[in-house]
């Protein structure tokens, strides 16, 4: 079967990024810093800072790396949070936001990062760059920390219900990300379910599993995994739909804030306990860093005709620099290419549909 190429691939001699410098709660400083922290750590990567001109130029004698290679795309129009996507499509040629995207459009920049509107961003995104060949919906995916190593995760809210084919599209892309951000050659991915069993699930789940089953794909397919087998670390990519993503992730989230607190309350509550913390002080910021969604940041769109990294909204400097090392990433190992190879060999070696029988 013949791979059809990207439909956008820029011609350029350094890895870029366009950077919405006014998305998210950080403000326009921190996201520079970020940028110049990014800087430091890949010496060839180079940005195209879309915001307010005489803002972006007042901070970078602070940014000396970034200062060096930066091009500056003047706007004053920024996505607020509160903006709903279609609102924010109105000005997706000039906004911050709209404008960094565009620039992965034009071939200008490999990637965009904005720490900004969710919704905004997807809308955006995907009105701009469109899906890939033979993708019929992008996917949001993100790592999430386990027991063990970090496990991609997807949809993360993108698509709030899915059938079967979008599952498995879902999977292949999934496992091409974690080859990338995780270095593995062969993941272990699993659909998300409410039991192990083949019996149990959606018919759509079913149907999805029996085909993973017969595909010829770099990966390994486990069958599915439980909600609370997820922080364990047994696979490497966990695929949903986007409605149960989001609530599993939102959860997670939540549980790792809970035992930070809960740990925190229990260490104060008398001088033996607080003596017990200074002792296991080491262990505990471990944990803390761990849990720390900043270690953790850059979540993807997957499936578009360019790359699109969502820094969270919260993100501090490191954070932010995380996610646009994320993008880096994603540009050095041409993620696009290889999920346009995976989906190429999986319809050519696609089970027979006639054969795959969905279990009642």
């Amino acid at each position: 079967m013949t791979v059809r190429p990207l439909a956008i691939k820029p011609r350029l001699d350094s890895p870029t990024i366009a950077l919405d410098v006014m998305g998210g709660d950080a403000g326009l400083a921190d996201v520079m810093a970020a940028a110049e922290v990014a800087s430091e750590r890949y010496p060839r990567l180079v940005f195209r800072l879309h915001g307010p001109e005489d803002r972006i130029r007042a901070e970078l004698p602070h940014c000396p790396r970034l200062a060096a290679t930066a091009t500056v795309v003047h706007t004053d129009e920024v996505v607020l949070g509160t903006d709903k996507p279609s609102q924010a499509l109105r000005r997706s040629r000039t906004s911050s936001m709209g404008m960094a995207i565009q620039s992965v459009k034009d071939g200008l920049a490999h990637a965009a990062v904005s720490a900004g509107n969710t919704g905004a961003l997807m809308a955006m995104a995907l009105f701009a760059l469109r899906t890939m060949p033979g993708i019929d919906r992008p996917a949001l995916a993100a790592l999430l920390p386990t027991l063990k190593n970090d496990s991609v995760v997807l949809d993360l809210g993108a698509n709030t219900e899915c059938d079967a084919e979008n599952l498995v599209q879902f999977a292949v892309m999934g496992a091409a990300f974690a080859r990338t951000v995780l270095g593995l050659e062969r993941p272990r991915v699993a659909l998300l379910n409410i039991g192990v069993e083949e019996l149990k699930g959606t018919d759509e789940l079913k149907e999805a599993a029996a085909l993973l089953r017969g595909a010829n794909l770099p990966m390994i397919f486990e069958g599915f995994v439980e909600g609370d087998k997820i922080g364990q670390g047994n696979v490497d990519v966990i695929v949903t739909d986007g409605f149960s993503g989001n609530i599993a992730l939102k959860t997670a989230e939540g549980t790792g804030r809970l035992v930070v607190g809960l740990l925190t309350a229990a260490f104060k509550s008398s001088w033996l306990t607080q003596l017990g913390y200074l002792l296991s002080r080491g262990a505990l910021r471990a944990l803390r860093a761990h849990l720390d969604p900043n270690a953790h940041n850059g979540a993807v769109f997957l499936g578009l005709n360019g790359i699109v990294v969502k820094s969270h909204g919260s993100a501090n400097v490191r954070g932010i620099a995380n996610a646009i090392g994320v993008a880096h990433d994603l540009i050095a190992d041409n993620v696009g290419e290889r999920i346009l190879h995976d989906l190429a060999n999986f319809r050519a070696h696609r089970p027979d549909t006639s054969a795959v029988e969905v279990a009642k």
